[in-house]
């Protein structure tokens, strides 16, 4: 597999998985219904810095940004988002591109990184709790899931 920086070109290979994400409604706050060019500005934003994973025949398999979570005097803390293809999952891939993210944020200075909205019930959960990211809190029943119902969404960190 192949851990880069995404060119604005990535975004046809992205566009096809995150759009199928998004619509399932079940790991991430945005709109369901989000336009692609919506989608691609919060995914491929100029203030982001956007990666991708190849995997061996060159498919885009999972893409991740990361971007200040906060600015002025608490810029040092980074925020991320990924998503890996659904049919590609299993395979490591969230696991490598997370471990490089997380590389990627120290090298650039970052303190610590945040996830604001983790579903509760997403499997990543586990993944990030296995990468030392720890619940600070949870927000209950704040997140509408279309097969559990109300379900919470955790605050987590990792000091960097």
């Amino acid at each position: 597999m192949l851990i880069r920086e995404a060119t604005a070109d990535d975004w046809t290979r992205i566009w096809p998985f995150w759009r199928r994400i998004v619509a399932a409604g079940e790991t991430y706050a945005w709109d369901p219904g989000t336009s692609e060019e919506e989608a691609r500005v919060l995914w491929m934003n100029p203030a982001k810095r956007v990666y991708v994973v190849e995997d061996d025949n060159a498919t885009v398999v999972a893409s991740a940004y990361l971007t200040p979570n906060y600015g002025g005097p608490a810029v040092g803390i980074a925020n991320a988002g990924f998503m890996v293809d659904p049919d590609r999952g299993g395979r490591g891939y969230g696991r490598a591109l997370a471990e490089h993210l997380l590389a990627e944020a120290g090298a650039a200075g970052y303190r610590g990184m945040v996830f604001n909205a983790v579903v509760e019930t997403n499997p990543a959960v586990k993944l990030w709790t296995s990468l030392g990211f720890t619940i600070l809190g949870t927000v209950p029943d704040a997140f509408e899931h279309p097969r559990h119902g109300l379900v919470g969404l955790h605050i987590m960190y990792r000091a960097l």
